[in-house]
């Protein structure tokens, strides 16, 4: 064969090969915009209100209704949901009032907090200054509260840092609660990296429980909003959780260790101060919410599809197994109106 002959052939090898890649790689993007237009495999109910016991979520089955927000009977979680039009990274509602954090992915990508009154007007709003991360509402639905990450955009590992604001659900806003002084065992805490996210609130209007951290180490400190103070109760704890009867706090401990964390799910009892790791062995980075007095649902994602997740029920006793309690799905709330 002359060089002539191997020059044309190896021509022809790599253009054949280049065909295949364009053709692959064709395919694998078409199958990639498919899953991201797919039909939802859940059935809904589009609807402008939500009613009764339920839980509110964001839906995170796959196509035009990814990110809204849903609801199922409390009495059905398996059941039809409804579906509102509004879209969410993070929501948490009470009968009266909701809190939605959302993106706007712009040419410049922004976030923004929205209340949003029980007939779906949106009542106020704010910026956040990076990624949507928690969110809760008092009981009385008086007191709101938001966490966004200002750098980073994970728990996991160090060089991520918050911010956490309270406000009233008049628009009265006691700002960042990093300002308040810190109080780790009787000492304040003044370092530059200290980070405050994961508030629960108490039902009198001015305490809350939340999550304190400096030089990677966390505290469940129990704050004050008249005094301005975060006071540590325990090390070792994140993103609480408040039970209906005031009596626990559930949270998230981490057994691993700072730059690979592996979450479990405890409950704390306040007055015994004695803790129960729950049966879920699977490392769980979310806020709990209480399904009632006795069990606890929480949100995973699913390893097998980005942007997917459920949400799983457990007994708080530390007794049991998971649950699959609703499938696609993230960030529940149980109403009771």
């Amino acid at each position: 064969m002359t060089s002539r002959q191997r020059i044309v052939l190896l021509s022809a090898i790599s253009a054949a090969a280049l065909i295949v890649v364009i053709v692959f790689g064709t395919l694998a993007y078409l199958r990639s915009q498919t899953a991201l237009t797919a039909p939802s495999s859940v059935a809904v109910i589009p609807v402008t209100e939500f009613a009764g016991d339920r839980i509110e979520f964001r839906n995170t089955a796959a196509g035009a209704d990814y990110g809204k927000v849903a609801s199922v009977p409390l009495d059905d979680a398996s059941g039809i949901r409804s579906l509102s039009s509004q879209l969410c990274d993070r929501v948490y509602s009470t009968s009266t009032l909701t809190m939605c954090l959302t993106t706007d992915a712009g040419i410049l990508t922004t976030w923004t907090a929205l209340q949003i009154d029980d007939t779906g007007a949106h009542a106020q709003s704010w910026s956040l200054p990076g990624v949507p991360s928690r969110t809760r509402i008092s009981a009385n639905s008086h007191l709101v509260a938001e966490t966004s990450f200002v750098t980073g955009i994970s728990y996991a590992g160090v060089g991520f840092a918050t911010e956490t604001i309270i406000a009233t659900s008049s628009g009265e806003s006691y700002g960042n609660i990093e300002n308040f002084t810190l109080l780790v065992d009787g000492e304040q805490v003044t370092a530059a990296d200290r980070n405050i996210w994961g508030v629960t609130f108490a039902d009198d209007d001015r305490h809350f429980y939340a999550t304190a951290a400096s030089a990677g180490s966390t505290w469940l400190v129990y704050g004050d909003l008249v005094d301005k103070t975060l006071t540590s109760v325990r090390g070792n704890a994140e993103c609480p959780s408040l039970s209906p009867d005031r009596s626990r706090v559930a949270f998230k401990k981490n057994i691993g260790t700072l730059n690979s964390p592996d979450w479990r799910i405890a409950v704390l009892d306040l007055t015994t101060m004695a803790e129960t790791v729950l049966a879920e062995e699977r490392s769980v980075d979310d806020q709990v919410e209480w399904l009632d007095d006795a069990t606890v649902l929480y949100g995973l994602p699913r390893p097998d599809v980005v942007g997917d997740s459920d949400v799983w029920s457990l007994p708080a006793d530390g007794s049991g197994a998971p649950l699959l309690f609703i499938p696609h799905a993230w960030s529940p709330s149980v109403v009771r109106p």
